[in-house]
């Protein structure tokens, strides 16, 4: 099992907005939906130690999170927030800043060509990139620390259905193509079908809904 969650809760800004979840999330791709304030991002952070719970376990390859050297697991664990949060400089900067903190090289053009942009825009200044650009380059720079899970925050919330399109078919490649495990949070049910092998809803902080294997299910949009 990839996580376990038991009776978790956890707090932001002093508000409950996760009460004793209890789930399992395998191996393949997962999707935790629900709407706005239903605790889906609060989640997702505590996967990767972003924030730890107030109360309750929660277990990675059945290890307890809490025991991992934090870097550790994020080396394992990426997460690539809803919004892009690029740094100052070009797209190649961005992409290998993770690895050469670890005294790494990487190779970025073929990183972004797994992220489905062509390798040239590695010259790129990052802000001149429009959002969907954006963020192909912060999963690039998530696929760059080579991990074993990437936590998905709403990826394709600011984007255009034929960006969605093209995001949610390079997330179905990067699975086939590199057996990673995915863990995504959307607010799209829809998205959620797509996607995912299994479909977690909260409502309110709470698992209302959990769903079995569906790994059928796990299609680009517009697939047939």
């Amino acid at each position: 099992m990839l996580f376990e969650l038991h009776r978790v809760s956890a707090s932001r800004g002093g508000t409950e907005v996760l009460r004793e979840v209890s789930l399992t999330l395998p191996e393949g791709a997962s999707c935790v939906a629900g709407d706005s304030g239903s605790g889906k991002s609060t989640l997702l952070r505590l996967l990767n130690r972003l924030a730890d719970p107030d109360a309750g376990t929660i277990a990675y390859g059945g290890r307890a999170l809490g025991s991992m050297a934090v870097l550790e697991l994020r080396r394992e664990v990426a997460l690539v927030p809803q919004l892009p949060a690029l740094l100052p400089g070009t797209v190649a900067e961005n992409v290998a800043f993770g690895p050469g903190l670890i005294g790494r090289e990487v190779e970025v053009g073929s990183l972004l060509e797994l992220a489905g942009l062509p390798a040239a825009f590695a010259g790129r200044e990052a802000d001149r990139l429009s959002v969907g650009e954006q963020q192909r380059v912060m999963l690039a720079r998530a696929l760059a620390l080579e991990p074993r899970v990437l936590l998905l925050d709403e990826p394709t919330s600011a984007l255009d259905a034929r960006a969605r399109d093209r995001v949610e078919e390079t997330l179905v490649d990067l699975r086939r193509r590199l057996g990673l495990s995915l863990v995504l949070v959307t607010h799209d049910l829809a998205q959620a079908e797509r996607l995912a092998d299994r479909v977690v809803r909260l409502e309110s902080g709470r698992v209302v809904e959990a769903d079995g294997d569906r790994r059928d299910a796990a299609q680009p949009a517009g697939a047939e």
